[in-house]
């Protein structure tokens, strides 16, 4: 008993191998914020002048080009011609205090994606940078040899190859992957910089710097990255709201002074263009009458104007154009200034104030220091007939150029309509000017006439004439115009939106539109094809038509291609339900049941969940659903009390029990057929109050389908809300349970139905329970968070346990084991063992509340479904929980996330705090100009001070052995003796120097300064004197360089008031300019000598080469290999 007592029980942990059953994430559960940027195609994107000649290669019938998706914790490529999965990227979740396998899929979700270039002869593959909602940035690389395989043709078999199924089993047999490659991508780039705020918007730099990456947060935060460098590079301060637009400007980049830009937009209603040169705000884009929810700003390039040009006169030329989508339902235009067009446009700007001077004392003329100047706004025609017209009052939700920057598509939010708008010509732009000047001197004539003939009001002696400001309004007003006045007033004469861009047709949806992706392909005709993402969890592929040259200039309707709808529910799972060989899992949703394929998470069939007879608008909402014995037909209880029969082989609905019970069926159990019964039979629990048994037959027809048989019926005094057969196989003591909304379970024989035990004590309706294999508890979860553990025996309730945060949804106990799940609202899982009564494991995953779950019959693992419409698959690993140890890491966890949230306090924060107590006047102008607007771009965090702890350790290790190898050539030199000193085996056998470069090298580059500002200085003296040791050695020149510098600014007045660094320090001076001057020398010579041999490569390539006799050498001469063991054989032949 002692023994027993000291022994502690372990377990084996279970963490999430892989997720399916999403197709598109986006607004699927508010705990994510919504984002315009969450389809992206793989290797199709080029925006800037010179990557278009490589847009037009790709602009064939028979280019293919995988999309990416954000689909939870994971980006999932498809096969739009084939609509099946290509690929899926995700990234592997490490818990805190190293435990668990390391592999298990991350528990937080995606919110945005973006993909990198690719340029001609680029073969250093595909970046693909996402945003998540625990506010880091990951950074995946796909290699060219993996695009060239997920381009490429292939089919559900190759799942495992391609790293479309994840699992933590080794060795469960050929339908897991096993040992195979995990994922579709290696270890990807982690950026930490947004704390706990989630990242809204990530941006690659797509105007021709390569490594350039910005994220936006909900923080208001703007952060720059180097991805090349791995590091970050400021942190850009002004929003006070969430970020929702970033995008990358250079009006000129050949000259040297053009604008190295950034435009930002925010929930504030503001826009912001930064100087990432001088890291500060050059200009803020007002007017705006809500939250800027989107915006995008590319090179417009009409169809009749070259692009093909890279020169300094072309590249002045082009036009570039900034869209930003409002609250308020506008599309508002802008224009980026050269420095011609800017003194064009002041001057005109002028020349109109003074003559206008005293009819709009609201405009503002553009200033010289402007970037962007308002041009007006994007509208459809007034005629055009849209189903959604009164939706144009709707917020903006995405806005995105087509990669040839010839086309621009605006969705709205909670609209089923993209209004697609196409670049005029520069020729067709001042027609459309002069047509639309022309007219309104039309108006303003019959305007005149009218008034001269006396159709002007009457007025009294003391009114005044007629102004120029009456007749303004009329005409403002016969043009269709509002007569509010608005901060971004435009002159008549000038070049307006409207004028540039004509609107080209509308693509309609099948449902809400979450957002939506050009694909970089032009179809034959010059038509276009956008990818659409539903709210239904489904993507659409439609096809937009140029205009006949009979109807130039008409509004054009769309056709739908396709539609990926095979692999995701539209709606929240409400049960999962395995097989009996655990090969197939059925899932429901409303209208719809989905069979899948455990193996390799492919969807087998996809019913549509309506009786036969009848049209498809009679849907049904299913609630439960179970597998019928054999595998081949499932079982699904609807909200409507009918019950469904299905065929898997077919899809096929083979029989209806129309109105089995008066209200909805909660809960249904089969009891499988046993050795003393081969019948077997259905029990169904509803709100009706009542539990009714039914048995299954064969039907009489040709097809032996499953029927069901009414049988008998359980009356009950409330609402059924779950029912369940005990598990033994003797039929006079098989039990059934029975929830009732009382708050009861009661108990009855089955074969008799009399009534046994009666369970009470829940506060609120009992929504889940299960009882394990041997019958004797039985554990129950309901509405008041609360676990209660019965014994079947006398009724007693053994232990109630607490803690979930909302209610249990479902309960399953793990198969010969008292050990059992829960799933609640509160978007978690919980382990438990019913025995020693304590929760073992705590899995977070799910982004809404789970509602199902389903074990395997060995428990090796379990499958989850919830609101969020995704399936989590659980497996049973090889690591072994302690408890202890367990509830440590929650409490640090727990700890983390407090001071975390104290930490993370920003700059928006502290502005809304201000307003909130009052203190209204910090927008003043002074103190706006002194506040910083940028700062270091990464905070300190666990990870850095985890890192300098490790290198403070790893100083303090190298000081004490280099006392110890010291203290030994003492005594050697004492002793007169050659005696060497086994090396550390703490410091793997390496001398101090090296050590510590090992340490700083294991050290991530974006926490390295953070790292090393925890170091105290006297650790910092002792880290100069190593990298002094490491320099002279010449080994990690370039790391000991930035540590160097970046230390030297650090502490720069504590380094300049201690005397004693003076020395050190102007040698470290010498050998770091010695050390880098050495390093550039060598990379220079090596690329001096790659472009060599590609010239020569490049110029040979088209050279015939003779392969004669007399031209061949042979490589292996005097080697003493074949060549040369031929010839010593052939004269030793001559020699006899």
């Amino acid at each position: 008993h002692l023994i027993k007592n000291i022994m502690q029980h372990t377990y084996l942990r279970y963490e999430c191998a892989d997720a399916f059953s999403l197709t598109c994430s986006s607004g699927s559960t508010p705990s994510v914020p919504h984002s315009s940027s969450i389809l992206a195609f793989l290797g199709g994107s080029c925006r800037n002048t010179q990557s278009k000649q490589s847009m037009r290669k790709n602009q064939g019938h028979n280019a293919n080009f995988p999309i990416l998706s954000v689909a939870g914790s994971q980006l999932i490529g498809y096969d739009l011609r084939r609509g099946e999965p290509l690929l899926k990227i995700g990234h592997r979740e490490i818990l805190s205090g190293g435990v668990g396998t390391g592999r298990a899929l991350n528990s937080s979700q995606i919110v945005c994606l973006d993909v990198s270039e690719v340029s001609d002869g680029d073969d250093q593959g595909v970046k693909v940078a996402t945003g998540w909602v625990d506010g880091s940035v990951r950074v995946f690389h796909l290699e060219p040899s993996e695009m060239s395989r997920f381009t490429s043709s292939s089919s559900s078999e190759d799942a495992t190859i391609n790293g479309l199924v994840h699992s933590l089993i080794n060795g469960q047999g050929p339908n897991f992957l096993g040992n195979s490659a995990e994922f579709a991508c290696k270890e990807p780039l982690v950026l930490n910089g947004h704390g706990s705020s989630p990242a809204q918007m990530v941006t690659f730099d797509k105007t021709g710097i390569v490594g350039r990456l910005a994220s936006g947060g909900a923080d208001g935060v703007v952060i720059l990255w180097d991805v090349i460098a791995e590091t970050g590079l400021f942190r850009l301060l002004g929003h006070r709201g969430p970020v929702t637009g970033i995008v990358f400007i250079r009006p000129n980049p050949i000259s040297s002074s053009g604008v190295d830009g950034l435009v930002t937009s925010g929930s504030d209603g503001l826009v912001k263009v930064w100087d990432l040169n001088g890291q500060c705000c050059i200009q803020t884009l007002t007017g705006h009458r809500g939250n800027v929810g989107c915006l995008d700003c590319s090179i417009v390039s009409p169809p009749g104007e070259s692009d093909e040009g890279g020169d300094e006169k072309t590249v002045a030329n082009v036009k570039w154009r900034l869209i930003t989508g409002c609250a308020d339902g506008q599309v508002r235009v802008w224009s980026v200034q050269n420095h011609k067009e800017s003194m064009v446009d002041s001057k005109a700007e002028l020349e109109m104030q003074d003559t206008e001077k005293s009819k709009n004392d609201s405009t503002h003329p553009a200033s010289d220091d402007d970037v962007f100047r308002y041009i007006g706004s994007l509208q459809p025609p007034a005629n055009l007939n849209l189903s959604t017209a009164s939706s144009n009052n709707e917020g903006v939700a995405s806005i995105h150029f087509h990669p040839n920057s010839r086309y621009v598509g605006v969705c709205r939010a909670n609209d089923r309509v993209i209004e697609i708008y196409a670049a005029r010509s520069e020729v067709e732009a001042q027609k459309k000017r002069r047509r639309r000047l022309c007219r309104r001197r039309e108006k303003k004539n019959v305007l005149a006439s009218t008034v001269d003939i006396g159709s002007a009001k009457k007025r009294g002696l003391l009114d005044d004439p007629d102004s120029d400001e009456e007749h303004h309004g009329e005409i403002e007003k016969a043009d269709g115009k509002s007569n509010n006045t608005s901060l971004l007033e435009l002159s008549h004469d000038a070049i307006k939106a409207m004028d540039e861009f004509e609107y080209r047709g509308t693509i309609r949806a099948a449902q809400k539109i979450r957002g939506f992706a050009f694909a970089p392909i032009q179809e034959r005709g010059g038509g276009i094809r956008v990818v659409l993402a539903l709210a239904t969890n489904a993507l659409e592929v439609h096809s937009l038509p140029t205009p006949s040259k009979h109807a130039l200039g008409v509004p054009v309707s769309s056709a739908k291609v396709s539609t990926l709808d095979m692999y995701g529910h539209p709606t929240g799972i409400r049960s999962v339900a395995l097989s009996s060989d655990d090969s197939m899992a059925c899932t429901v949703s409303k209208n719809m049941a989905k069979v899948w394929n455990v193996a390799n998470r492919s969807c087998l069939r996809s019913l549509a969940v309506a009786h036969s007879g009848k049209s498809a608008s009679a849907s049904y909402y299913c609630l439960c659903t179970a597998f019928l014995p054999g595998n081949t037909h499932v079982v699904i209880g609807t909200r409507e009390g009918h019950l469904i029969l299905m065929d898997v082989a077919s899809g096929d609905t083979v029989f209806t029990e129309v109105n089995a019970h008066d209200g909805a069926i909660w809960s249904l159990d089969l009891h499988r057929p046993t050795p003393n019964q081969d019948s077997t039979s259905l029990v169904t629990g509803s709100a009706d109050k009542s539990v009714k048994y039914w048995s299954i037959e064969s039907q009489k027809d040709e097809s032996r389908h499953p029927m069901l048989v009414h049988a008998r019926t359980l009356q009950m005094s409330d609402d059924v809300m779950c029912v369940r057969f005990s598990h033994s196989t003797d039929p006079t003591k098989r039990l059934i349970f029975v929830a009732s909304l009382d708050s009861t379970i009661k108990v009855f024989f089955d074969d008799s139905l009399k009534f046994f035990l009666s369970l009470y004590g829940h506060k609120l309706p009992v929504l889940a329970f299960d009882s394990s294999d041997d019958d004797t508890i039985l554990a129950s979860g309901g509405a008041d968070k609360s676990i209660k553990i019965w014994g079947l025996d006398f009724g007693d309730t053994h232990r109630t346990l607490y803690g979930h945060e909302d209610s249990i949804t479902d309960l399953k106990f793990v198969r010969r084991t008292h050990n059992f799940f829960t799933c609640s609202k509160d978007k978690t899982l919980r382990f438990w063992d019913g025995d020693r009564f304590e929760q073992i494991l705590l899995l977070n995953g799910h982004a809404s509340e789970v509602c199902a779950l389903a074990i395997s019959r060995t428990g090796a693992f379990i499958l989850s479904g919830g609101m969020d419409r995704q399936v989590r698959v659980w497996e049973r690993t090889k690591d072994i929980v302690f408890l202890d140890e367990e509830r440590e890491r929650e409490l640090e966890d727990m700890f983390d996330k407090v001071d975390g949230s104290r930490k993370d306090e920003n700059t928006a924060d502290v502005l809304l705090k201000a307003q909130k107590d009052g203190e209204e006047q910090l927008n003043a102008d002074d103190d706006e100009n002194d506040k910083p607007q940028s700062e270091a771009a990464v905070k300190q965090n666990i990870l850095s001070v985890s890192s300098g702890d490790r290198i403070m350790e790893a100083i303090e290790m190298a000081d004490k052995e280099t006392k110890e190898i010291a203290a030994f050539r003492k005594l050697q030199d004492e002793k007169g003796g050659d005696g060497q000193r086994a090396p550390n085996p703490m410091m793997f056998g390496m001398d101090p120097p090296q050590y510590l470069l090992w340490v700083l090298r294991s050290v991530k580059s974006v926490d390295l300064e953070q790292s090393l500002l925890v170091l105290p200085l006297t650790h910092v003296e002792r880290l100069m004197h190593y990298l002094i040791l490491l320099l002279r050695a010449g080994k990690g020149a370039e790391l000991c360089a930035k540590i160097s510098v970046f230390l030297i600014k650090a502490h720069l007045s504590q380094i300049v008031a201690n005397r004693t660094m003076t020395t050190p320090l102007r040698e470290l001076k010498s050998l770091v300019r010695q050390r880098t001057t050495e390093t550039r020398d060598t990379v220079g010579f090596n690329i001096a000598a790659m472009k060599i041999i590609a010239r020569i490569a490049n110029e040979r390539k088209n050279e015939r080469i003779d392969y004669g006799e007399k031209s061949m050498k042979d490589i292996w001469a005097g080697m003493g290999l074949g060549s040369d063991i031929r010839g010593r054989n052939e004269h030793k032949k001559g020699n006899k």
